[in-house]
């Protein structure tokens, strides 16, 4: 049965959430197969524990993370589940998972990848009509920018439309130079997941900053999703779809704070 877990939770890997619920629907759960889940602190950290047997990711490391309040909140997730076993309830062991088997081995790489949206941030794209987004842009995201600026000693240029246009290389290292603050699994697991659900890794800074609650910086990446919503309306299937990154990215906001308070 552990093996049958491994095997779809394996299938669960892929980052896009909405991706991950058509998967699921297609394969049969597995059966819950233990009665008691328990956390108990060792050389590894704080470890999950079914029944007194480890709980290993699905390349087969241990479930293990450095904080008690995070491994609590996994214990959590394996004790809610009833007759069947459903990795999409799972969110906080999903991203575990992903720290231990995908990131700790290649942190860099993980760490590049948000360096890279700097680059290309959806905050310094601005639309060129009409008026009011314009203004809008400009009253939420010009503030970020602002800060971003002040704290980074670095400028991000702004942009007219959608056309690349490269920033300039002071900036990008300034920012690489400023996550190098935020260099564990854990912590790169959310701001990595964080930054590639908005589009802004200068969003993500600010919220690993304190500069910005995680509830507003997802409201300032999805401003221009906002207001072509209040001028045509919006559909029931865009607002699933939207609920289901928004859940992705408050568990990924709770595994950084976890991390950072290790």
């Amino acid at each position: 049965m552990r093996e049958d877990l491994t095997d779809f939770t394996q299938q669960l890997s892929d980052p896009d959430p909405v991706r991950r619920a058509q998967i699921a629907m297609k394969k049969p759960l597995p059966k819950r197969f233990y009665a008691e889940v328990s956390v108990s602190e060792g050389e590894g950290g704080f470890a999950v524990k079914l029944d007194g047997r480890p709980v290993k990711t699905p390349a087969r490391n241990a479930l293990a993370v450095p904080n008690a309040t995070l491994a609590a909140g996994i214990a959590e997730e394996w004790r809610a589940q009833v007759e069947v076993i459903d990795p999409m309830t799972m969110p906080l062991t999903r991203m575990v998972n992903t720290a231990i088997d995908g990131i700790a081995s290649d942190p860099q790489a993980v760490s590049e990848d948000i360096v890279r949206y700097a680059g290309i941030d959806l905050l310094c794209y601005r639309a060129a009509t009409p008026t009011e987004l314009v203004r809008r842009q400009a009253e939420r995201w010009d503030p970020v920018l602002a800060w971003a600026a002040e704290a980074l000693g670095a400028t991000f240029l702004l942009v007219e439309g959608v056309m690349h246009r490269e920033q300039p290389k002071e900036a990008v290292d300034a920012f690489r130079q400023r996550l190098s603050n935020y260099a564990t699994p854990l912590q790169l697991a959310g701001l990595h997941t964080m930054t590639t659900l908005m589009g802004s890794a200068i969003l993500s800074l600010g919220f690993a900053e304190s500069r910005l609650s995680a509830e507003d910086a997802w409201s300032l990446a999805h401003l221009d999703e906002d207001w072509t919503s209040q001028q045509w309306g919006s559909d029931a299937e865009a607002e699933h779809r939207r609920a289901l990154r928004l859940a992705e990215f408050l568990t990924a906001a709770d595994v950084f704070r976890h991390a950072l308070a290790e």
